[in-house]
């Protein structure tokens, strides 16, 4: 089974009309059918709301201005998932029988926010969670509760009782788009399970949104979790080079895995469906994965690279993911 920790299906569906359950729009790769053809059976589905502020370049018009609207923008993408009938795995045992049932032609998703300004106020999170959030992000650009990408900044006191609600309720944090500082002032204060879903390599592509191999490291020790994301200013310095390839989404795999003390803390994150076409990606389609596959054997053991492209996200969530309330 290929994992995926990172795809903004509703978004792409409601502000853009790129449905999941067609075949993929022109110029992209993701759609259910697809993913299914590739052998992905766990996908990390996004509720992904933009700020006004920094949105329009990648999301249009879609974009919020206040907390209310960021709420009212995330409900509208959990009721998108619901009319997929893509099962969202809430705990331990949802994840078992899936992995249990699990055959090619089978979906299912852990749903992740990206930026936490549709959580109006920290003490509304339970009702989140109620509604299958498993894993916050604070940040995509600045929200009202972390720094974040273009935006820097630390932690708000907003965003530290939204990380003491989030262990209350056993969530997952997300440091992806998190600015630096942020992350700093984030890491001593949480202890439960942590993820960036989809952050390449600082050392070898410069710039906040990447992670440095101090973070990957903690991450590392604390028995976290990074995904590779597919977009080409994630895997290469400039458009110029050329367009990014698989070797390259390899050469941040070998980075992570060195900064974090083993390949078992990396995995796929691609955001393959994000704010960008397939022709700025390493991919024309998602069969191609199997090729990625053939490149990670080159350089790690089978057991490796099989952790890579998803067993090892698999064996996360069997750590990280509640166990079944009564």
């Amino acid at each position: 089974m290929i994992v995926d920790a990172h795809l903004d299906i509703a978004f792409n569906a409601l502000a853009e009309g790129r449905g999941f359950d067609a075949e993929p729009a022109p110029g992209y790769v993701v759609s259910r059918p697809a993913l299914l053809r590739a052998g992905v059976g766990l996908i990390f589905p996004t509720i992904y709301c933009a700020p006004r502020a920094r949105g329009p370049k990648v999301a249009g018009s879609y974009t919020y201005a206040t907390a209310r609207e960021a709420y009212l923008m995330g409900r509208a993408q959990t009721g998108y998932y619901q009319s997929l009938g893509l099962r969202l795995l809430r705990d331990r045992a949802d994840l078992e029988d899936h992995l249990g049932g699990w055959r090619r032609g089978r979906l299912a998703g852990v749903l992740l926010m990206e930026g936490a300004d549709p959580i109006e106020d920290p003490s509304h999170l339970g009702a989140w969670a109620d509604l299958g959030v498993r894993i916050v992000g604070l940040a995509w650009s600045r929200t009202r509760y972390s720094g974040g990408t273009w935006d820097p900044g630390g932690l708000t006191e907003l965003g530290v009782s939204l990380l003491k609600a989030m262990a209350r309720r056993k969530l997952i944090l997300d440091l992806s788009h998190m600015a630096q500082q942020a992350v700093e002032e984030a890491l001593p204060i949480w202890k439960g399970p942590v993820i960036a879903s989809h952050s390449n390599a600082r050392e070898l592509v410069p710039g906040e949104r990447q992670l440095a191999a101090a973070t990957v490291a903690e991450l590392g020790r604390r028995g976290g979790m990074l995904g590779i994301s597919f977009a080409g200013g994630h895997l290469r310095r400039r458009k110029s080079e050329g367009r990014p390839t698989l070797e390259n989404v390899v050469e941040h795999v070998l980075h992570h895995a060195r900064s974090a003390g083993s390949p078992e803390h990396v995995g796929l994150g691609t955001d393959l469906d994000g704010g960008f076409p397939a022709a700025w990606s390493p991919v024309d389609r998602l069969e191609e994965l199997a090729e990625l596959r053939r490149l990670l054997r080159r350089r790690f053991t089978k057991r490796d690279a099989d952790g890579i492209m998803g067993d090892n996200w698999i064996a996360f969530l069997r750590r990280a993911l509640p166990a079944p309330r009564s």
